[in-house]
């Protein structure tokens, strides 16, 4: 590699996507925002245990398509908010964690998955893989049809997990009247919304009005978020040193920079195409559709062996993306499943994600307890996802 080439990451806009989607989380932390409209909606619903599961994945869901840092937003918003009902019920680690604790924990990280896949914003492995499906196979995912294949399917997911969860680890305490209490007094200590945070809501719903008609102005999705993070900067809802502070940002764009340029370089030398044909021998007088069913389930359950969404994508997404379109599989309906599969193992293992050990060094989930509700629910979402997104997936004309 020349320099020029081992460089040639960084000029790339997925990367500069991804930098810009971290400090417009980091503006979310700062503000309290994100912590207010869990509350809101905590305050609003929170009247039982499975009710209040549910309010905390729809919290969650709704903060989603503006944080694409899913650590911050699970491990930085959700799991404080958890583990202070859990201790408001008199829930810790330990002989009490049965009371709620575990079972408010297993549902919010095991429904941070598939809210990861539901869109292209919502976790930072989307953006890059959708650099990957274009360098592999020349398709454009645009963040519009990314929500219209995925954020329906994770409304299922979320439909369902809380009430498996609920039977796979019972909560003790079945009525939480508190959870309202608890969260009209966190509420009112934040007080009324600041102007910090009404310029976020403004700005947020701007980014996302720009990202979703990005097919219809043609304003390309990174100009959108650099310009967010500039009128952040300019509205003192961050501030430099801010921007500076945020190591994950420039933690990611130095190696994602890097790991894109790898990418580009290994499909120019024909080692995918290699890959592919290779894989496609030894498939030989398969269909396409047990094909496509067989590699997403070993790209799926791949992920025991990784302690990273990133780099999982970064090692198998664009070999098994080309490995599907020479085996015949449409090729949005190819890419579209693996991006799926892509963030849906998140919560897989208790080291499977940025806040999996987070989630469990809490003490509440035993690793047993984990890894069986972890691959239940991979079951659950690998059906609804691939088995009836697929059919979804036809009916809206992806495929």
């Amino acid at each position: 590699m020349k320099p020029a080439q081992a460089l040639s990451g960084y000029s790339n806009t997925t990367i500069w996507l991804i930098v810009s989607a971290f400090l417009i989380a980091k503006g979310f932390q700062i503000t309290g925002l994100g912590r207010r409209v869990a509350f809101h909606l905590i305050r609003a619903f929170g009247t039982s245990s499975l009710k209040l599961s549910y309010m905390l994945a729809l919290s969650e869901y709704i903060i989603a398509p503006a944080m694409p840092a899913q650590t911050a937003r699970s491990g930085g918003i959700m799991f404080p908010i958890v583990k202070s009902l859990a201790s408001a019920f008199g829930s810790e680690p330990g002989t009490t964690a049965k009371k709620i604790g575990s079972y408010l924990m297993t549902v919010s990280i095991q429904c941070d998955a598939p809210i990861s896949a539901s869109f292209l914003t919502a976790c930072a492995p989307n953006l890059l893989l959708i650099q990957l499906a274009s360098d592999t196979a020349g398709l454009t995912m645009s963040w519009g049809t990314w929500a219209l294949a995925c954020a329906p399917l994770g409304m299922i997911s979320l439909l369902i997990l809380p009430s498996v969860i609920y039977h796979l680890d019972p909560p003790e305490i079945k009525q939480t009247p508190e959870a309202k209490k608890i969260a009209s007094q966190e509420l009112q200590k934040m007080g009324p919304m600041t102007k910090k945070e009404k310029r976020l809501t403004v700005l947020l719903i701007g980014a996302l009005l720009l990202w979703s008609t990005s097919t219809i102005t043609h304003i390309n999705t990174t100009m959108s978020a650099l310009l967010v993070v500039i009128i952040m900067v300019a509205m003192d809802i961050l501030t430099w040193q801010d921007i500076l502070s945020d190591t994950g940002a420039w933690d990611a764009m130095i190696w994602m920079g890097g790991v894109v340029a790898l990418a580009s370089l290994l499909n120019e030398s024909g080692f995918i195409a290699w890959f592919a044909q290779s894989v496609t021998g030894m498939l030989t007088g398969i269909s396409w559709q047990i094909t496509f069913v067989l590699l997403l389930l070993v790209y799926l359950y791949s992920h025991y062996a990784f302690a990273s969404l990133s780099a999982h994508v970064t090692a198998m997404y664009a070999a098994f993306l080309a490995v599907l379109i020479v085996s015949g599989t449409p090729m949005y309906l190819a890419a579209f499943g693996l991006a799926a599969c892509s963030t849906l193992f998140a919560a897989l293992t208790n080291y499977a994600s940025g806040p999996a050990p987070l989630f469990f060094g809490a003490g509440y989930i035993s690793q047993k307890e984990w890894l069986s509700i972890g691959f239940i629910c991979s079951l659950i979402n690998f059906i609804i996802w691939i088995g009836l997104g697929s059919f979804y997936w036809k009916i809206i004309g992806l495929w």
